[in-house]
């Protein structure tokens, strides 16, 4: 440090900084008054004791530790910690400890240029008075991605690429012979082939692939995939195996097989599916005359079909590496991004009607109050009768007519698809019967007995609205809307989780496997769809936001009557301008589900054993499933837990990167849409509050956008964190969280998916 000019003293903070940095660079030595007094050229008594004070403090908070009277060391213990660092376009990044902790600002500076998901080595700073925990990356001992995204401005001598939201302190620089034909403008993949160093500062890369002009519907959705590391196109290899693979079904295959091609089956997906990875179907068990005359309950066979993906989807080949790469499919706004090819996603495996197809199905014979008598699991082979959109089942089930409304569509359209007509699953089951006695209203109420039993059991309602657009031919949103839960949804959610539950029992709960050996005490390796109860330090949190709009949250008791006091909470704010407020907090405080060996039970479905087997099409897992338990009914020994719990890890991890994708295509689509509305004014409500400013959600359309601290005019705002709003220091105005709001749009900022407003009012 040296003495300060003017012969003036350093402060506390200076000082403290100093030794700071000092210990930081000497993580594992123990370092005496002699040495640091030497290394920081203190060089006067009061510069000396000033040191001498803050390191005292320093031990006092556990960031270093007293050797003896006049030596110190950095508390490695507490101080230095391992994990996975989270880079924010904002510059509010963190790091999450390998135990599990909280999350720990890294600002820009301290970030040593590391990229989210690195594994990286960080000290914990000393912290000051009113200032948050702070840590400071020390080494990067896992790179993630060594790619970025961004646009490429050239110039006579050099080329750079400004990234995305500006992620880098600097922009990377790249050689003129690297730049692949890139042109200034043009959005570009850079490969990152130097990262800063001891000798050199710079960022150095070169351009792996042009996506094209900045604005292009096509540029845009590849970017933001790239973005995350995730493939925006198929590699030719394996599209080339995918052409390869026979889908000839020969007698020998369907002799193996339980024959469902004459049993009324047919799928349920959105109007714009194309990958039909599940199929019901259903018959009646009792023949006439009806039970009613012999005394006999109705009884009835639904069978719950699942694509044999695993059939042609063979372990270890090029198709099944690349499937096991990807882990999910990937919905954007305008496009999927398939996890197999498109072959064998769209054609061979897809469930489509008229065509015989092999499956992996759960058989259950079932009342009419859907209690289950009997199971089997079973590779099938179907015919579906017919394909139904969600629209169309709803349109059914909420009217007396048998069939949908031909002005839906006409010969052709996805609601005709199938060459048996829509009656034929309308027409009475014997010995049903009556007007409700058509197969998609037997099931459909069956499914609502299975989602009632469901939230008497404990699970917790979430029926959350999902943000859609109307997309035309170019890609560009000409509507947004939410989509909500309804009977047709339903009729599958239930079905599917059933089974779904079904299975995962089968393998998981011992006790009531009956045909099990006596010797077999533990179950085998097995894959399930775990979800942890809340955290109950976030339950608490819940409960003191929602205080002041007069609601009472349990934190406390059995796992079932805290499940039905979210419920009670839910239904209580149904309606009210607070309802988006009190659903996001509650799901806040809820635990993020994943795939594991390790079961726990899913807490938001009240299940006690749960996996995902009914979407091997566009999930991995339940290819997994699918594999494992044709091994176990085979009579095959338990598979290795640790390769599936490390296969589990990867496919939680990039179902959660997929969503962060498809939330950044909702996010530019949505500032898309209201880029020619800038100046216009709408009714909205506050959806979430910052230390930075206020979100307001447009109730015509739902699009989100920011409204800045400095934007809000007449005093200056403080953030209540713990309530969730803005309070004005000298006339002590409020914005929370669901109060209206009339919004002008300011600003929509494409190129950083980012909506700004100003309050008009």
């Amino acid at each position: 440090m040296g003495q300060k000019k003017g012969g003036g003293r350093y402060s506390k903070r200076q000082v403290a900084d100093a030794v700071q940095a000092l210990f930081q660079a000497h993580p594992g030595e123990a370092l005496s008054f002699k040495y640091i007094f030497k290394a920081l050229k203190l060089n006067t008594h009061p510069a000396k004791m000033l040191a001498v004070d803050v390191m005292e403090e320093m031990a006092w908070d556990d960031y270093l530790s007293k050797v003896d009277n006049s030596t110190y060391r950095l508390n490695l213990k507490t101080q230095v910690q391992e994990g996975t660092f989270i880079r924010k376009a904002n510059g509010k990044n963190s790091f999450l400890p390998d135990d599990g902790g909280k999350p720990i600002f890294v600002s820009e500076r301290n970030s040593k240029s590391a990229m989210g998901g690195d594994r990286v080595r960080v000290a914990l700073m000393a912290r000051r008075q009113n200032h948050i925990k702070e840590a400071i990356v020390t080494d990067i001992l896992e790179r993630k991605h060594d790619q970025a995204v961004g646009i490429l401005q050239v110039e006579k001598d050099y080329a750079f690429l400004i990234t995305e939201g500006n992620i880098f302190a600097q922009d990377i620089l790249i050689p003129k012979k690297k730049l692949k034909g890139g042109k200034t403008g043009e959005k570009a993949v850079v490969k990152i082939t130097q990262w800063p160093s001891e000798e050199s500062k710079n960022l150095v890369g070169e351009v792996i692939d042009v996506l094209g002009e900045q604005g292009d519907n096509n540029v845009e959705m590849h970017a933001i995939l790239a973005q995350y590391g995730l493939p925006y196109k198929y590699p030719q290899r394996v599209e080339e195996a995918a052409n390869k693979i026979d889908a000839t079904i020969t007698p020998e295959e369907i002799a193996r097989r339980e024959d469902f091609r004459d049993v009324l089956t047919f799928t349920i997906d959105p109007a714009d599916a194309k990958d039909f990875d599940d199929a019901l179907s259903i018959r009646s068990l009792t023949p006439n005359p009806s039970p009613k005359e012999r005394g006999d309950e109705a009884l009835y066979e639904v069978g719950v079909h699942i694509a044999d993906v695993s059939h042609y989807v063979t372990e270890g080949s090029i198709i099944d590496r690349e499937a096991q790469q990807r882990a999910t499919s990937v919905y954007l706004v305008d496009r999927t991004i398939p996890m197999l090819p498109e072959r064998l996603c769209n054609f061979i495996c897809s469930l489509r009607p008229d065509e015989e197809k092999l499956c992996y199905s759960v058989i259950f014979e079932m009342d009419a109050e859907a209690n289950i008598k009997r199971w089997h699991l079973a590779h099938t082979v179907i015919r579906s009768d017919r394909r139904f959109a969600y629209e169309e089942v709803d349109q059914i089930l909420s009217s007396n007519s048998p069939t949908p409304d031909p002005s839906r569509g006409g010969e052709g359209s996805i609601y005709s698809q199938g060459g048996n007509d829509a009656a034929k699953l309308s027409t009475p089951l014997p010995p049903a019967g009556g007007v409700g006695g058509g197969a998609l209203r037997l099931l459909s109420n069956m499914a609502q007995k299975l989602r009632e039993r469901r939230f008497q059991n404990g699970a917790v309602k979430f029926d959350r609205e999902e943000l859609h657009f109307d997309i035309d031919e170019d890609g560009k949103p000409t509507r947004c809307f939410f989509k909500k839960s309804t009977l047709a949804t339903q009729l599958i959610e239930e079905f599917m989780l059933l089974a779904n539950r079904t299975v995962a029992e089968y393998i998981g709960n011992i006790k009531a496997q009956t045909s099990s050996p006596k010797s077999q005490t533990k179950a085998k390796t097995f894959v399930y769809r775990v979800h942890d109860q809340p955290d109950p330090q976030k339950l608490e949190t819940l409960r003191v936001a929602l205080a002041p709009f007069g609601y009472k949250v349990k934190t406390s008791g059995t796992r079932g009557a805290i499940s039905r006091g979210l419920n009670k909470l839910m239904t209580e704010a149904e309606g009210r301008r607070e309802q988006k407020l009190v659903e996001t907090l509650t799901l806040r405080a809820m635990m993020k589900a994943k795939y594991s060996t390790h079961n726990i039970g899913h807490y938001g479905l009240a299940f006690d054993y749960y996996t995902h087997f009914t979407s091997p099409i566009r999930r991995y897992p339940d290819t997994m499933v699918h594999r494992l338990l044709t091994r176990y009914q085979d009579g095959g020994r338990s598979a290795n837990q640790e390769h599936y719990e490390e296969l589990c890890e990867h496919s939680s991890e990039m179902e959660q990167t997929a969503q962060n994708a498809e939330r950044d295509s909702i996010k530019y689509k949505m500032v898309e849409f209201m880029a020619d509305k800038v100046g216009l004014e709408f009714d909205a409500h506050i959806s979430g509050v910052q230390s930075y400013g206020i979100y307001c959600e447009i109730d015509e359309n739902h699009c989100e956008g920011l409204v800045g601290m400095h934007d809000l005019d007449g005093d200056y705002y403080e953030f209540d964190e713990k309530n969730y709003q803005l309070v004005g220091r000298r006339h002590h105005r409020k914005y929370q969280l669901g109060d209206a709001v009339r919004i002008k749009v300011a600003r929509a900022n494409i190129e950083r998916r980012q909506l700004d407003f100003v309050l008009a009012d």
